[in-house]
């Protein structure tokens, strides 16, 4: 699996503080184990002290006993604290890499799958599946804490004879193999958990994009059903999930009972105090399987939230080698669906009536619809054998729905060239006539909205051809880029388009039905239904 390949790698790179992690948990372990014993031992004592009459309490060294436990409970909370802290840094830290390495595997991924992978299904994958894979980094100290409570443990159990001892490490081992058989029952209730919290999320992402048109046909109600089932099915399998642990719960239980029970029995001819210590110890013993039993409930969820993102990773992973990006304008030839050549610094309109398949020509050269072998090339070089990468390296694109951060101006512009100046975005935002908006707002570093909600639709639409405009790529690809503009602010946005052209010699694809904005362009090509391509000469 490529995401346990990942986790691998994360596992070297955050090897100190794992093993300062693993440290820290065995002396959690040891320190918790020898704390109850000595504590069972002093209160056991001190009352036998204490019934035998003044000389023997007072000859009892009180002192030194509790000092003792002082120290250990000391220990233990600042040995908590540690592992807690170097375990937490390490899967953060491994995290903050695999995250991107997952948000570029879904935008390197084919594209009819990234397509299918909702809003609310990809939130899933990179929040809770990775929030699985983070218990599975922060629990990699368990076993060593295990260890060393079964290793302190025995050491103070045998102070109460080897039967006492023995007895404690059947009941841990029957225990732990008790456990490694339910574990098959948590696979499935787990797996049921992560499926039904994705598409839970799916659905609430999918309606609450909708929101307005629910509110205008009065579906609320509707859509909160649609949302009740979900969580109702995710509600069942959580209940399932936990009935299950509960026999963990109750296997644990029983096994510290029966550890209990039998080493104060085994141990009591050594005495009431040390017959105490060794039964408590027994106890904590135990107690210190707690990890590794919690990271046996969890893996069902784990393994599901392994092979989800796995399947995100492999879809994501590159087909095609990568070859050098030449930033030069390449000359397009398009032999299907359509048959034509566009030049650098070609200006072309591609016009026709909706679902004539302008915007797929467009999202074609993209590679954001299937390519295949012989349909287009770049300067000889067939496109199905180019990066995608290196495709999109050529083209700045303003599509018909552009999307924007829920961030500043700046973040939405700097989407195109991260080291543009501010001069390069003011002189974009003017030429796609927003730089009076931007002013209006505050500026480049006024805030948006989610999506862009402070803005009005045409404003968001020549925010993204601003955005266009700042990539230095050597090809314009406008979808529709000034629908919904008043007659007036289309005239402008066109003229200026022109004039920003005449200064870049950049070429462009144009999809337009305004007559203003297909003025510019020096060739039509005019598409019919059907595929029906015409090109044609502009008057």
């Amino acid at each position: 699996m490529i995401l346990d390949q990942l986790i691998a790698a994360e596992r070297r790179a955050q090897r100190r503080l794992l093993v300062r992690a693993a440290a820290f948990a065995a002396l959690v372990a040891a320190a918790s184990v020898v704390l109850l014993g000595l504590s069972g031992w002093f209160i056991t004592a001190a009352a036998i002290a204490g019934a035998a009459g003044p000389a023997a309490a007072l000859a009892f060294n009180y002192m030194l006993p509790s000092a003792g436990i002082r120290l250990l409970a000391i220990v233990r909370t600042g040995a908590r604290y540690g592992e807690r802290l170097a375990s937490h840094e390490a899967a953060f830290g491994a995290l903050a890499r695999i995250r991107p390495a997952l948000y570029r595997a879904l935008g390197s991924a084919p594209i009819e799958q990234s397509l299918a992978l909702g809003t609310g299904e990809a939130t899933a994958r990179l929040v809770d599946d990775v929030g699985a894979i983070e218990t599975r980094f922060v629990r990699l100290s368990a076993p060593w804490g295990v260890a060393a409570a079964l290793g302190a443990g025995l050491c103070l159990i045998i102070l109460g004879g080897l039967p006492a001892a023995l007895s404690t490490a059947a009941c841990a081992g029957a225990t732990l193999l008790g456990a490694a058989g339910l574990s098959r029952r948590m696979d499935e209730p787990g797996r049921a958990v992560q499926q039904a919290a994705g598409t839970l999320r799916e659905e609430v992402a999918r309606l609450v994009d909708a929101a307005p048109e629910l509110r205008c046909f009065g579906l609320e109600a509707w859509a909160a059903e649609r949302i009740n089932v979900e969580a109702a099915a995710l509600g069942k399998a959580q209940r399932a999930h936990g009935n299950a642990a509960g026999w963990f719960e109750w296997l644990h239980a029983t096994g510290i009972g029966i550890a209990t029970g039998s080493t104060l029995v085994l141990a009591a001819p050594a005495g009431a105090p040390i017959a105490a210590l060794a039964a408590l110890a027994a106890a904590m013993t135990l107690d210190g399987l707690g990890p590794v039993l919690r990271a046996m409930i969890e893996q069902g969820r784990v393994r599901e939230a392994e092979a989800r993102l796995d399947t995100v990773l492999r879809a994501g992973a590159p087909a095609i080698v990568a070859s050098p990006i030449d930033s030069s304008a390449p000359t397009i030839m398009l032999t299907a669906p359509l048959s034509t050549t566009l030049c650098p610094g070609d200006r072309i309109a591609l016009v026709g009536p909706s679902g004539a398949g302008k915007t797929t020509v467009l999202e074609t050269l993209l590679g954001l619809r299937p390519l295949a072998r012989g349909q287009i090339t770049f300067d000889g070089e067939d496109a199905a054998t180019i990066s995608p990468a290196r495709l999109r390296h050529y083209f700045a694109w303003a599509p018909q729905d552009a999307e924007l951060l829920s961030g500043t101006v700046r973040d939405n512009l700097l989407l195109a060239d991260p080291a543009a100046t501010d001069e390069t975005l003011w002189h974009a935002l003017f030429d796609a006539s927003m730089d009076g908006r931007v002013r209006a707002l505050g500026g480049l570093d006024a805030w948006v909205g989610e999506n862009g909600a402070r803005l009005s639709g045409g404003e968001r639409r020549r925010l993204a051809l601003a955005r266009a405009y700042v990539s230095p790529a050597p090809w314009l690809l406008l979808d529709e880029p000034s629908e919904g503009l008043d007659a007036v602010t289309e005239q402008m946005v066109a003229t200026r388009l022109t004039d920003r052209l005449d200064r870049t010699g950049r070429g462009l694809l144009l999809v337009s039905h305004r007559r203003a904005m297909v003025a510019g362009c020096d060739r039509r090509i005019e598409l019919a239904p059907g595929n029906d391509f015409r090109a044609l000469r502009a008057a």
